[in-house]
This record gives structure tokens, C-alpha cells and sequence, in this order.
């Protein structure tokens, strides 16, 4: 979870300022970040929004730390 704690940092959020954005507890995401539980799809989604992420990179899953385009007010072509 370095990279979970390495981006809050970059964007100089504290885990307090992560829980008013997230509305997951404080302690809950610290032990998230440290690896010590994991989360769910949808705190993952609002960590992704609140660090203006993808889901992919808090995933590992690609390099790039930039979001995808997202739809506006959850108005997504179906």
C-alpha cells in the first residue's frame, strides 16, 4: 500500500483530511494504507476520486496515476 500512502502525501493530505473526503474512519484507512485490511470496491472508488486516481492504479494494475475521463454527475453513455 506504498503507493496509497505515497500519493495522499504527494497531494499533502494527512489520513483526517482522507477521512472527510472518504468517509472511511481514520483508523480504518490507516490500516489500509499499511496493508493491514483491505478495502472495498466502493471505499476504493472514493479513495480514487478523493486522490484523483484510477481504481487501476491503486490496483497496481497500470503506472500511470492520472484518472480516466469521468462522467459527469454519474451521467455515463450506457
Amino acid at each position: 500500500m506504498t503507493r496509497l500512502k505515497e500519493l495522499r502525501k504527494s497531494k499533502g493530505y494527512t489520513q483526517v483530511k482522507m477521512q472527510i473526503l472518504t468517509g472511511i474512519d481514520q483508523s480504518d484507512y490507516s490500516k489500509i494504507e499499511n496493508g493491514k485490511r483491505y478495502y472495498t470496491f466502493e471505499q476504493c472508488k472514493r479513495i480514487a476520486i478523493a486522490l484523483d486516481t484510477s481504481m487501476d492504479y491503486l490496483a497496481g494494475l497500470t503506472n500511470i496515476d492520472t484518472p480516466y475521463p469521468r462522467c459527469e454527475d454519474n451521467n455515463c453513455p450506457k
